[in-house]
């Protein structure tokens, strides 16, 4: 009942889509990052909007989430010829 409960816990807190794009493995690993991504963003403009973090704080937050996202895309050539 515990684990039942847990797995329910944890699909509400993150919940995952599923991918209807080309399949492809750098698509579904890009799939899973954005996801990752937009479900960090809300959090952290939760607890800005609540006044739990600073704007400043949220800003830097994002931008560094931003650029693990654009490192993934470069690195998985996701929007590039080469990928193909």
């Amino acid at each position: 009942m515990v684990e039942s409960n847990k797995e329910d816990q944890d699909s509400f807190l993150s919940p995952c889509s599923r991918y209807y794009g080309e399949f492809r493995i750098e698509n579904l690993i890009f799939n899973a990052n954005l996801q990752e991504f937009t479900q960090k963003i809300n959090y952290i403009t939760s607890l800005e909007i609540a006044g739990k973090v600073t704007l400043e704080k949220a800003y830097k937050q994002i931008e560094a989430l931003y650029k693990q996202l654009d490192k993934s895309k470069n690195t998985l050539n996701i929007g590039t010829n080469k990928g193909i």
